[in-house]
């Protein structure tokens, strides 16, 4: 049994009662041949990258499911033919979810190696103002000279 990921692009003005029996047709073809479907996600209408049978948006809907290569065969043949489909890609996940599991291990068995690191002190506050006068500028309440009135 392998994990597979199906992607398929339904046109764009097909309605719910389009797709859910094409997906339920799909459900009834993995579940026959053995398998399981993990999950359906809709993800609705997108635009497409480029234009595929003079449409430029598409329905998305992906499909994630547990099934024999057979079944998988059967799955796109059905796509192939069918009317509501304009594109379609068949994706097998295990071997990446075997490598992620994998690095998962790998990265809490380093974690549990390096020694905890205690938490630096504060700092402590700095005021953001300065207390004293800014040099170069004119003292609160002194006079302002004519010449410096005009450039402004």
């Amino acid at each position: 049994m392998r994990v597979y990921e199906e992607l398929f692009i339904v046109r764009p003005d097909a309605t719910d009662e389009e797709i859910d029996p094409l997906v339920e047709q799909l459900r009834g073809m993995i579940t026959t041949g053995g398998g399981t479907l993990d999950k359906v996600d809709k993800w609705g209408v997108r635009k497409l990258a480029y234009r595929v049978e003079k449409r430029n948006e598409g329905y998305y809907v992906l499909l994630q499911f547990s099934a024999e290569p057979d079944a998988v065969k059967e799955i796109e043949r059905r796509l192939r033919v069918s009317d509501l489909v304009l594109k379609y890609m068949t994706v097998r996940i295990d071997e990446k979810l075997k490598r992620m599991d994998k690095r998962k291990k790998q990265r809490e068995k380093r974690a549990a190696r390096k020694p905890r690191v205690e938490a630096a002190p504060a700092m402590p506050h700095v005021p953001s103002e300065p207390s004293g006068p800014i040099p170069g500028a004119p003292m609160p309440g002194a006079p302002v000279s004519p010449a410096k009135v005009d450039a402004v």
